[in-house]
């Protein structure tokens, strides 16, 4: 199939998604609820690990604090995506070396860090149990000029959308499942195939439905 089609199609099933969407609560409902959370910018770690030579990886610091009144559920997750549409899932094909380094170099600013995957499930109230985070993925596609990265599980906020395309066996739109996610957009300052020198740049926040 011609390229220029497949990626035509890939993002017309994208806007009419996004289209379809619904946008986050501006005043939420009761019984609904948003942790606060703060990052750091991306880094790079690069490791003498691995078979090929030096392993290139990327990670983001996060501060999570539940102010909602209540003590909540903790389930987060975590994705980057590139303006090439390669999607990387935090944690996947990364080593625990790569978080004890990480730790190591933020000793003095992040005692308590905690890897995504490691995280307890449940956020007590209040600033004394904020959560210091770190997000991991191995390096991505080097022609990629900009990334997005999707953060889910700080709100309970949630919703149902008719698929634009699929349909089940009686012919009636697939249902997709959303939740509102932190969305925080990046690009590339200089050549981003020269990952050494590359500057990362923070372009946008938002939240949406997905």
């Amino acid at each position: 199939m011609n390229r220029c089609l497949v990626y035509g199609t890939v993002l017309a099933l994208a806007a009419g998604v996004c289209l379809a969407a619904p946008e986050p609560a501006v005043v939420q409902r009761p019984g609904q609820w948003t942790v606060e959370v703060k990052f750091e910018q991306p880094e790079q770690l690069v490791l003498p690990w691995g078979g090929n030579g030096p392993a290139r990886f990327w990670y983001m610091i996060l501060t999570v604090t539940n102010r909602t009144g209540q003590d909540v559920g903790f389930y987060p997750r975590c994705e980057l995506m590139s303006d090439t549409f390669q999607v990387v899932p935090a944690g996947v094909g990364v080593p625990p070396i790569a978080f004890e380094t990480i730790k190591q170099r933020h000793q003095s600013r992040y005692p308590f860090l905690e890897a995504l995957g490691a995280v307890e499930n449940r956020i007590l109230q209040g600033q004394d149990n904020a959560k210091d985070i770190v997000v991991v993925w191995p390096d991505f596609d080097n022609e990629a000029a900009s990334f997005k990265v999707f953060i889910t599980g700080l709100s309970n906020e949630t919703a149902w959308i008719d698929h634009p395309v699929a349909v089940d066996n009686a012919g009636q739109p697939v249902k997709v499942f959303l939740r509102k996610t932190l969305v925080l957009d990046y690009a590339f300052r200089g050549d981003p195939a020269l990952r050494n020198s590359v500057q990362v740049v923070h372009k946008d926040t938002s939240w949406v439905m997905r």
